[in-house]
């Protein structure tokens, strides 16, 4: 079970590489690679990092030209390497050509996702750092601008939310793993934990959801990321609460029905819900699992493969 710590906090990222589906097959269309094949590889001098994160990426032994990225976020009393270890990421990265790259930051456990500046596009905490991150693959590697994704599991869940909200111009789709709604966490006395919302307390209408997305970047008008979100029912540190609100959130964000246009039970415990946009487009895609609680998103489960078809990265998937 993974507990959130109410005092301190840690980040840590991981990114990932895919192909875009424009890429060739041939050995031309191979990207020249600045750091070593197959193994995790520090990166310091990224960029802007008021928050001092710490990146590492890991590079599969194909990677091909202009390749899609994705963030993964780690949980609370994690490490950027131990999310590499303990998902299913890597392996999949090496399957479909993609890179991965993980980041642990200061002393700590949990991202900021409480503070006014980090609830703020370019507001001087972990999510600006975090882009930074981004920003320097995409250079390094040529990495196509339109397919960034990120996932998280729990404080990285609340982060993929709060990205999402910051960086709509950034990110092209999300998966959030036991999180909460974007702005659900925040604080304004300096502390990073938030009971009312941990456990399910903090009830909102869709509308207000979504003004809080939409005040954190006002001057985006442009499309924006699409979000799938995984909860436990059992779930004990982040309440199963804060799946229905998050749902309320993000089709309210995305102009699509709350009410649900697909469900089906993928397996016995899981209820799989689409919510469409009038076009008929899937723009969140939500899962709850009956028997489980703080525990998803981890190796073996087969839920990184459905993240991965989500944003497309196994040229199956819906492309954002």
């Amino acid at each position: 079970m993974i507990r959130l710590n109410r005092v301190l906090f840690l980040m840590a990222v991981t990114v990932v590489l895919a192909p875009s589906p424009a890429a060739g097959k041939g050995s031309a269309d191979i990207a020249a690679l600045p750091a070593p094949v197959g193994q995790l590889t520090e990166v310091t001098g990224f960029g802007a990092n008021p928050t001092n994160l710490q990146m590492f990426v890991y590079v599969p032994p194909v990677l091909r030209a202009h390749p899609s990225v994705l963030v993964a976020l780690h949980y609370c009393t994690g490490s950027g390497p131990a999310m590499f270890d303990g998902t299913d990421y890597a392996s999949l990265a090496d399957r479909y050509g993609f890179v991965v790259y993980p980041s642990a930051s200061r002393e700590g456990h949990c991202f900021d996702v409480s503070s006014p500046a980090a609830l703020r596009h370019d507001g001087a905490s972990d999510p600006v750092g975090i882009v930074s991150m981004v920003r320097y693959v995409q250079d390094t590697y040529r990495a196509d601008h339109n397919r960034v994704y990120v996932t998280g599991i729990s404080s990285g869940a609340m982060m993929t939310n709060v990205l999402l909200g910051d960086y709509p111009d950034v990110f092209a789709a999300g998966s959030a793993f036991m999180g909460v709604p974007f702005g659900c966490f925040a604080t304004t006395d300096g502390s990073m934990w938030n009971s009312t919302c941990a456990h399910g307390d903090l009830v909102k209408t869709p509308e207000e959801w979504g003004d809080l997305v939409r005040a954190a970047s006002p001057d985006h008008h442009g499309p924006r990321p699409r979000m799938q979100l995984w909860h436990g029912v059992l779930d004990d540190i982040l309440f199963y609460p804060n799946f229905g609100e998050e749902i309320k959130q993000w089709t309210n964000v995305l102009h699509a029905g709350l009410e649900p246009s697909f469900t089906d039970h993928p397996r016995p415990t899981w209820t799989h819900t689409q919510h469409t946009n009038v076009a008929g487009k899937v723009q969140v895609d939500a899962y709850s699992i009956a028997d489980a609680g703080h525990s998803l998103g981890f190796r073996g489960t087969g839920m990184a493969e459905i993240v991965i078809a989500f944003f497309g990265l196994d040229r199956h998937g819906p492309v954002g």
